[in-house]
């Protein structure tokens, strides 16, 4: 146990560090979140087949034998519905000693019920003549049951258990129940010319080819049924895997986007040039702002400044490229071109800046200093596609990116809030942008981009 003590912290550690361990700790908790959410509902729809389904057999018993001693069957159905209520109770993935023993009570129960005799009923006839009700019938009902909520193997093991109870039920009645010779001598005195229909017929006999022959068939149906719940759970896997995959695609895209991907299985893998959007932001003075604050109060800054940012992404039909530290690039037009990316995107900058406004409002009343972030922004060609040769990693690329970076970095050489270029500008005069959207900017000529060699024309915005 103190191996098990010390060694955990380390794998842990290990695992958030380690991006394989990580995905596989994510693919690993969708799939026990989906086994879960089906034991809990395969539960639930099994104690209400219980439920509704005994009461239905004990009126049934009244119906064909209308006699007081019937209580005492009903008194059983009772029992088994309230093991009902403990079974889902109990119930979990994987293993757990108290539902396999509520399972066993069960089968018990029933095995108890048909092969031992009703101590109230007022007839005296030999016991084995209960096997002629053929009520093994009902652990059909019980098995179908299980089917609802349980593993292939506890499926299984209901079949077996059920066969080896019944059968030892039998043994037992073989060996301790007491014939009734009368009857017997009476029936071989009438069918003495007919030995096949005694045997048959014998009312002190258990039949034990019979009682096997149940138990053989119990077993099999038991057996196929496993295997069609395996097949389920097989395919509950594939469908975990699948929320996953979605659940990683809404990190990056939105909603829409998300939607589009789902119904196409080569949106991602296709490598393509295109005319996008790109957009990037930064918190203006960063590190300083981090020397006053200790590590936990840092990343809490970065998770609001991150969340409110990627929200107005998402609003505004974009795709959340990357985290960049203090920062973040988004590209409008990814993987799916749009008619309005360039105007997505400038009104996705314009509602960060409200954003901001608001979150710094806030962190006035609250005594915290104010987060100010420089946004660029540019239109042009990018290649889009997955990179990478066992890990793909989807990403964007190309002169685009770079100008988008570059104009970000500009916001603080020009005081200005938001930094577009002007073919972004044009573009989105083309898609019919509202002139609200450019309202406030001031044109800037012959601007020098590292790493451009001619100078490009850009637009600046100061304030709202």
């Amino acid at each position: 146990m103190a191996e098990a003590t010390t060694t955990a912290p380390v794998a842990s550690a290990r695992a958030s560090s380690d991006p394989i361990l990580q995905d596989d700790a994510l693919e690993t908790k969708h799939i026990r979140e989906a086994l879960e959410e089906h034991k809990r509902r395969g539960v639930e729809m099994a104690v209400l087949a219980r439920w509704i389904i005994m009461p239905i057999v004990a009126v049934f018993l009244f119906s064909v034998y209308p006699h007081p001693s019937q209580l005492y069957y009903v008194a059983l159905l009772g029992v088994l519905c309230i093991n009902g209520f403990f079974i889902r109770r109990f119930a979990r993935v994987g293993r757990s000693h108290a539902e396999v023993g509520l399972i066993m009570f069960d089968l018990v129960l029933m095995t108890f019920g048909m092969v031992f005799p009703n101590p109230f009923s007022p007839s005296e006839m030999p016991v084995p003549i209960l096997y002629q009700y053929d009520n093994f019938m009902y652990f059909f009902i019980i098995l179908a049951a299980g089917t609802l909520a349980y593993s292939w193997r506890t499926v299984l093991g209901m079949g077996l258990w059920a066969s080896v109870i019944w059968l030892g039920g039998s043994g037992l009645m073989w060996l301790f129940g007491t014939p009734n010779e009368e009857i017997a001598q009476r029936l071989s005195v009438a069918l003495a010319e007919w030995p096949e229909l005694l045997e048959l017929y014998d009312p002190n006999d258990v039949g034990f080819k019979f009682r096997i022959q149940e138990a053989m068939v119990f077993l099999m149906v038991a057996a196929i049924l496993a295997q069609s719940t395996r097949r389920f759970y097989l395919m509950l896997d594939q469908n975990a895997d699948l929320a996953r995959e979605r659940a990683n695609l809404s990190r990056y895209f939105s909603p829409n986007v998300v939607e589009q991907l789902s119904q196409n299985d080569d949106a991602l893998s296709q490598v393509r040039t295109s005319r996008i959007a790109v957009l990037f932001i930064d918190i203006i003075g960063f590190t300083r702002l981090a020397e006053q604050k200790d590590a936990v109060e840092v990343i809490e800054l970065l998770r609001g400044f991150h969340g409110r940012m990627e929200q107005e992404v998402f609003r505004h039909g974009g795709t959340l490229d990357k985290y960049l530290g203090d920062g973040l690039m988004a590209t409008f037009g990814t993987p799916v071109v749009g008619e309005r990316d360039a105007s997505d995107a400038l009104a996705c900058a314009r509602a960060m800046c409200v954003v901001l406004d608001q979150w710094n409002a806030e962190r006035r009343q609250a005594g915290e200093p104010e987060i100010h972030a420089g946004i660029g922004i540019h239109f042009g060609e990018a290649v889009q596609g997955d990179i990478g040769a066992n890990r793909l990693e989807y990403a964007v690329i190309g002169t685009a990116v770079n100008i988008a970076s570059r104009l970000e970095a500009m916001t603080r050489v020009m005081q200005a809030r938001i930094v577009m270029s002007d073919a972004l500008c044009r573009q989105v005069h083309q898609e019919g942008g509202a002139e609200a959207l450019v309202q406030g900017f001031t044109r800037a000529d012959e601007q020098s981009i590292r790493g451009l060699q001619e100078p490009m024309t850009v637009w600046a915005l100061r304030a709202l």
